[in-house]
């Protein structure tokens, strides 16, 4: 909620706490180095191993009984000391005269009987209260102590000068302990306390209060007393007591702690302020006795502002409730506290009301309270905290007649929303709404009051806010923390909105647009989400990246991955995802460039190594390989009809004809031609594969004209398989002609393999080499063969 709307009163509820605290708390907040803790150790004597630069020491409840001169005397740059709940009695302020920077001193709650003095002039706070002095301890020697700030002392009696060596002095705080103290019954004493701007007396907490002490302070700005039990029969005497004062004018703020007391004791009370110069009455753990009645009460003009009554116990069962409630609410100021109290209920005024703040927090106030009231008409804060409040069609009803109403907290209720089919009626004035930590759910935006500025939301139990809402222009603030949210909100129906708390809630994958849409925000709070770091998360941290740090409260520790368990932990600020594994179309597109790149690239090899020609020949050849499995392997064995099958080119058959082939079959050798074996019918690859396999050799006539002629590489091709597949040394190689390397084709890369790797024959231009060339031509077919012929026939 915003910090300016808070109301004012709180302020003034610690005017005199403040004043205790500056100039007496020193040194106990900086976490200073030099501090030891030796409280709550058993101590029965000061240690003597402190370290030489402790500022700061406490040695609080220990069974500490005396101090020496040698217990500090070493610790000169000592500071704080505090020695409160300890079993010392006798205290000789010479013990810190080598501790001249000593400013803090306390020795409260020990069983100090007798103090010696000693100059000592550093003291800033001085607290030798709740001892066992029978007089004031004052030292002469404290009217030097002129940056003195607090003084605690205790005392059985008191005398008007016993504060006189200090009168000059200008003290924030004094505090008095009286519990010990008697006098005899229709004495009298006095105090004079000239200079002190507070003043807290604390009486004995279980006698009745019979203190006849008159004490008058110059200056007093607040007054507290502790431990009053009062009853009908006392409660003129405690009347007396605070008649003095109460004299001064420049009394503002009163304040009772734990007082007992009886309705009608403490209804005088109130009268008996009233016309006073108190402006902030503060009661504190009241306890109402005996009975309550009606009791006549009096509202003149009074200076009083505001009053505070916290924590009630009430142990009057019967009474009437007119008669308790009609004297808060009658009462013409301008601020009422009543909280943490068993109050089921309060009265309206009957006449336009005074009230612009009230506070019944903590009650048991039901959907009836200020029902129909239009008296308060001056009201501009409302505070129901912690009640049993359960409609909030009702609640908006109730401020229908409260026209300044500003501030309205309904939170830690059982507030529901959606239970009445007609529109919630509010005042038009409310800005400031918390409706936290009650039962609403999504349905309560469709009934907020149309001007509002500050909406609290937090632990309820929405999950969404719908787009169809009354649009709220003017809502800056909004904190929907300890929900079931799984978004953010946009900002179409709260245009002028600047902070949004929705920490703590469901939200995984936050709109990438929020950002766009909410161009006012200055504040968002939206850690401790269950963020799922997938690819719908990537475009709201890139947008994040572009905000500043001041913008979004606790980034980046508050902002971690949930999902998916890789990531879990992982802030938000290193989750990284690529474009291209986020963006489907890229990623189709990229995927399918990739492929028409493989498939061109594919292609263009298929091209250059002529793979189409491959193929067919491995599918002519697997056909045919298929085929051959089906006969029988006596029958294969038997099938082998020629000695050699000669593969050559047409541009090349003189040279086969007139020269090869006559000298292969004048040694006997068969011969497999294609022109007069191929069988009429039947494929040319299907012959070519046919001749191979009934040949024992493959003759090939290698020249140029046999690189440019496709079919004798189908012929090399199959027979090269033929090779590998019957794991023999069936290839003759024969040169006719050089064939340069560069001259054959990259797609014949078998026949360069076989140039490379296996010995060839070539053909001799000189006459006189061709009688070699023959013999290795014989030595190739050096074996006795067995053929059968066409007819079966076994020839050799």
């Amino acid at each position: 909620m915003t910090k300016d709307k808070e109301p004012i009163v709180k302020s003034f509820h610690f005017v005199c706490l403040m004043i205790t605290i500056v100039g007496t708390r020193i040194q106990f907040s900086d976490g200073n180095e030099f501090a030891v803790d030796k409280s709550k150790r058993g101590l029965i004597h000061v240690p003597k191993d402190l370290p030489l630069k402790t500022k700061v020491l406490d040695m609080s409840q220990n069974y500490i009984a005396e101090l020496q001169v040698s217990d500090m005397s070493f610790l000169s740059e000592l500071t704080v000391l505090r020695l409160s709940h300890n079993r010392i009695q006798l205290l000789d302020l010479s013990v810190f005269k080598f501790n001249q920077d000593l400013e803090y001193l306390d020795l409260s709650h020990n069983q100090l009987q007798k103090i010696s003095c000693h100059p000592i002039v550093s003291f800033r706070h001085l607290d030798l209260s709740f001892n066992d002095f029978k007089a004031l301890p004052i030292c002469k020697e404290f009217g030097n102590l002129s940056q003195l700030n607090f003084l605690g002392l205790s005392a059985m009696k008191l005398q008007k000068l016993d504060l006189l060596p200090i009168a000059h002095l200008h003290l924030s705080y004094i505090l008095l302990d009286l519990r010990n103290y008697y006098i005899k019954e229709n004495e009298t004493e006095s105090l004079q306390i000239l200079n002190a701007k507070t003043l807290h007396l604390v009486f004995h907490p279980t006698s009745l209060f019979a203190i006849q002490v008159s004490i008058s302070v110059n200056t007093l700005g607040c007054l507290q007393l502790t431990n009053i039990k009062l009853n009908d029969d006392n409660c003129q005497v405690f009347i007396k007591f605070l008649s003095e004062l109460t004299r001064g004018p420049t009394l503002l703020n009163f304040t009772l702690n734990h007082i007992e007391t009886t309705w009608k004791c403490l209804v005088r009370v109130f009268q008996f302020l009233w016309p006073k110069p108190v402006e902030y009455l503060n009661i504190y753990n009241l306890t109402i006795i005996e009975s309550i009645r009606e009791e006549d009460f009096t509202y003149s003009k009074t200076t009083l502002k505001a009053l505070t009554i916290e924590h009630i116990t009430n142990q009057v069962f019967l009474f009437s409730q007119t008669a308790l409630y009609t004297v808060f609410s009658e009462m013409n100021i301008m601020m009422l506290t009543i909280s943490d109290t068993p109050f089921i209920h309060m009265l309206c005024p009957h006449a336009p009301s005074t009230f612009k703040f009230l506070n019944f927090t903590q009650n048991v106030f039901t959907d009836s309270i200020f029902e129909k009231c239009s008296t308060l008409v001056k009201l501009e804060t409302l505070i129901l905290q912690k009640n049993g409040l359960k409609d909030l069609f009702k609640v908006g009803l109730m401020t229908k007649d409260m026209p300044s109403s500003e501030i309205l907290d309904v939170s830690w209720n059982s507030l529901e929303s959606g239970r009445h089919k007609e529109n919630c009626t509010w005042v038009e004035s409310i800005v400031v709404l918390n409706l936290s930590s009650n039962m609403l759910t999504d349905s309560v935006f469709r009934c907020l009051p149309p001007r509002i500025k500050v909406l609290d939301l937090h632990s309820n139990k929405i999950k969404s806010v719908p787009k169809q809402v009354v649009k709220l222009e003017a809502l800056q603030e909004l904190n929907v923390a300890f929900n079931s949210l799984t978004d953010l909100p946009g900002c179409g129906s709260f245009s002028s909105l600047s902070v949004l708390i929705i920490d703590h809630n469901s939200v995984s994958h936050p709109s990438a647009d929020f950002f766009q849409s909410c161009q006012k925000m200055r504040s968002i709070k939206a850690g401790d989400n269950p963020f799922q770091c997938t690819c719908e998360l990537r475009e709201f941290v890139k947008n994040i990246d572009q905000v500043s740090s001041e913008v979004l409260e606790g980034w980046p520790d508050s902002y971690k991955c949930d999902y998916p368990e890789s990531y879990r932990g992982s802030p938000l600020k290193d989750f990284h995802m690529s474009e291209l594994s986020c963006n489907i179309t890229l990623l189709i597109v990229t995927i399918g460039a990739t492929m028409l790149v493989l498939a061109v690239t594919v292609t263009s090899l298929c091209i250059y190594l002529d793979l189409p020609w491959y193929l067919r020949m491995v599918c002519q050849w697997t056909q045919t390989r298929r085929r051959a499995r089906n006969i029988p392997l006596e029958e294969l064995q038997r099938n082998l009809q020629f000695h050699a099958f000669i593969s050559y080119s047409e541009h090349d058959s003189a040279w086969v004809k007139s020269e090869l082939v006559p000298y292969l079959e004048k040694e006997d050798i068969q011969i497999c031609l294609h022109e007069r074996n191929f069988v009429p019918g039947k494929s040319i690859v299907e012959n070519i594969i046919n001749c191979i396999e009934k040949s024992y050799k493959s003759i090939f006539v290698l020249s140029p004209n046999f690189v440019q002629s496709e079919w004798c590489h189908y012929e090399l091709y199959f027979a090269h398989h033929n090779l590998f597949h019957e794991g023999s040394n069936n290839l003759i190689l024969i040169l006719l002609e050089p064939i340069p390397q560069n001259s054959i084709p990259n797609k014949y890369h078998k026949l360069k393999a076989l140039m490379t790797q296996r010995t060839y024959l070539q053909w001799p231009k000189e006459k006189s080499k061709r009688g070699l060339f023959w013999a290795n031509i014989r030595a190739a077919f050096n074996m006795k063969l067995t053929l059968v012929t066409e007819n079966n026939d076994v020839k050799s």
